[in-house]
């Protein structure tokens, strides 16, 4: 019998997104690739910089410190393959765990995605990452000059997620873009009973509460739920997580306010939303990525 990633969590992360090449990048984009892939051969021995995701890729891989191996990192890169020897020295480095990669020079990788069983998946590239999306794998594109994580909580992972148009449908989302805040509030009310349908995220949250109800020892999963939504939508919103049997360990239903601040005291290894303004806001104090689904994203990657 073959080796299997089956009941790991699978994480897919680009190498601009675990790593800061954004000197080498601009490389790439003002001349040709043989350019980057020249600096990148001549800095072979110089482990990068950790990038935005390093934090959430570093904890998640230290669930694998004991004889149970839950966790699977995997780089799966627009990067040439020589390009990819630095990914891969720079991972050694850093002592992270990481033996499988692939490296497509300019192709997109998001394909390989099905046969990993991916849970999540971590690009600098928009594109890329809508494609995953509509291939059904939770995808953000990762704002490469995000804040780094906090380093306080070095044993508990922190994963904050919007809702609507992430771990729930864009549903509701739609009637507030089509009718207004008073139509949403009473559409919302009408059917607090009435669990959302599942958004592109509800997947990995999945994924995550099955890690915590396992009870390792030494290091923990804490989320979060932020939230534009206020009372009395925040009602249906609960109410479909009960519906999952799933719990979340906070809950910001903010009215509006902006999540940057409220983010930067949660301080998440990772936030997710579909909303570019919220990025941009959170991305000043904490690790972000845009989640290009719903209706507020034009291109809707969704079925």
């Amino acid at each position: 019998m073959g080796m299997t990633l089956d009941g790991k969590l699978v994480v897919a992360i680009s190498s601009r997104a675990l790593f800061d090449f954004e000197e080498e990048n601009q490389v790439f984009e003002q001349n040709d690739d043989h350019a980057y892939m020249q600096l990148q051969r001549q800095r072979l021995d110089v482990p990068a910089k950790p990038g935005v995701a390093f934090s959430l890729v570093k904890k998640l891989l230290a669930f694998n410190e004991t004889p149970s191996q839950r966790v699977e990192v995997v780089i799966l890169s627009r990067n040439d393959p020589v390009s990819g020897l630095r990914v891969m020295r720079s991972a050694a480095h850093y002592a992270l765990p990481i033996i499988r990669c692939s490296f497509t020079r300019g192709e997109s990788p998001w394909r390989y995605l099905k046969p990993l069983r991916a849970n999540l998946f971590l690009s600098t590239h928009l594109k890329d990452v809508r494609d995953a999306l509509v291939a059904g794998v939770p995808a953000a594109q990762v704002y490469p000059h995000s804040a780094h994580a906090s380093e306080a909580h070095p044993t508990e992972v922190r994963i904050a997620f919007d809702g609507d148009a992430v771990l729930f449908s864009d549903e509701a989302e739609q009637v507030y873009q089509t009718r207004g805040l008073s139509a949403f509030q009473q559409h919302e009310t009408d059917k607090a009973a009435l669990p959302l349908p599942d958004g592109p995220f509800k997947p990995l949250l999945v994924a995550l509460h099955r890690m915590q109800q396992a009870a390792m020892p030494h290091m923990r999963i804490r989320t979060a739920l932020v939230t534009a939504r206020s009372a009395p939508a925040h009602e249906r919103a609960i109410r479909t997580l009960m519906d999952w049997n799933i719990e979340v360990d906070e809950a910001m239903f903010l009215g509006g306010l902006d999540k940057g601040e409220f983010l930067r005291e949660f301080e998440p290894d990772f936030f997710f939303d579909d909303q570019t303004g919220h990025i941009e806001s959170a991305a000043r104090h904490v690790p972000s990525g845009h989640v290009a689904s719903g209706v507020r994203n034009p291109g809707d990657p969704t079925p």
